[in-house]
């Protein structure tokens, strides 16, 4: 098969990309981390990306939606996986249809995940799950708030399980990619001994692995996204997440000390791509679906 985007597809991206370099780029990213009570949920880009289309873009025409499909879905979450776009993005999408307001962006929702986790519980407007008692968590990512809650959503069926992980796995790619570009601008820009690092064999192969990996991801995530199955989904899943947290992780080490810092955005790429790598359909669940597909083939 070839999974060559249609110009319809590259006109989606760069429309949302501009959107959002516009509405989320570096400085509202930082102004938003260093909220000193926490981050917190910006209504008026919610709305505007309902206006926009991101929440109802599956959505049947005669339904009010955009009417496009999951392809189409995957290059939105990418995009907003590259700037690290806050909020219960997925869930409000998943919730297009069902919730009202929500594919508007008028309505905010979250839910309870299969392991008993909520993101944004205190912004959103509707919680999916049983959410009585939560506590708050501590999150490694200072612009994902978490609470440990009740019982997910009893509504969870399986495609909306798989599609949830497979918009995970566009979120990490975007991530992914972004640091790969980080981590080249600065082996180009970074000198040392009178010459850019980048000159250097070992940050060479730190940018090199980076990018393969993007690639790889990129070519499983896309795929997935046409064949919509279960054994791909999950195996996209199982390289997004690599790409985008090993990806984060030798991006580090080609800005060595400085990428540790408050200052850099690499540590925040890092700390958003762990997050969500802890979201289900993650390593363990997504290994135990290829290995039942691997012996069902071998039957």
């Amino acid at each position: 098969m070839r999974f060559q985007l249609t110009e319809d597809q590259r006109a989606l991206r760069a429309g949302v990309r501009e959107l959002l370099t516009a509405r989320f780029g570096r400085e509202r990213l930082r102004a938003a981390v260093d909220v000193a009570d926490g981050p917190e949920l910006d209504r008026g880009l919610w709305r505007e990306l309902g206006d926009a289309g991101f929440f109802a873009l599956r959505l049947p025409d005669e339904e009010g939606g955009v009417g496009l499909g999951l392809p189409e879905a995957v290059l939105v979450f990418e995009e907003a996986g590259r700037v690290l776009l806050p909020g219960p993005l997925i869930a409000t999408h998943l919730a297009a249809g069902e919730v009202p307001g929500a594919a508007t962006g008028e309505t905010v929702v979250t839910g309870v995940d299969a392991g008993g986790v909520v993101e944004w519980l205190e912004a959103a407007d509707v919680v999916r799950g049983d959410t009585a008692g939560a506590v708050r968590m501590r999150s490694v990512d200072p612009l994902t708030p978490l609470h440990r809650a009740g019982e997910p959503d009893s509504g969870d069926r399986t495609d909306v399980r798989l599609t949830a992980s497979l918009l995970t796995a566009a979120e990490q790619l975007g991530t992914a990619a972004r640091v790969c570009e980080l981590a080249a601008q600065h082996a180009r820009t970074r000198e040392q001994f009178g010459r850019p690092i980048g000159a250097f064999q070992a940050v060479q192969q730190l940018c090199a692995g980076i990018l393969v990996r993007v690639e790889v991801a990129r070519a499983a995530v896309y795929a997935a996204a046409v064949t919509v199955d279960p054994a791909d989904i999950a195996a996209a899943r199982l390289l997004a997440d690599e790409a985008a947290v090993r990806g984060a992780r030798d991006c580090l080490q080609v800005h060595g000390g400085m990428g540790f810092t408050w200052e850099s955005d690499v540590q925040l790429y890092l700390k958003r791509a762990w997050v969500r790598a802890r979201r289900p359909g993650a390593v363990t669940e997504c290994e135990e679906v290829l290995a039942s597909a691997l012996l069902a083939e071998a039957l």
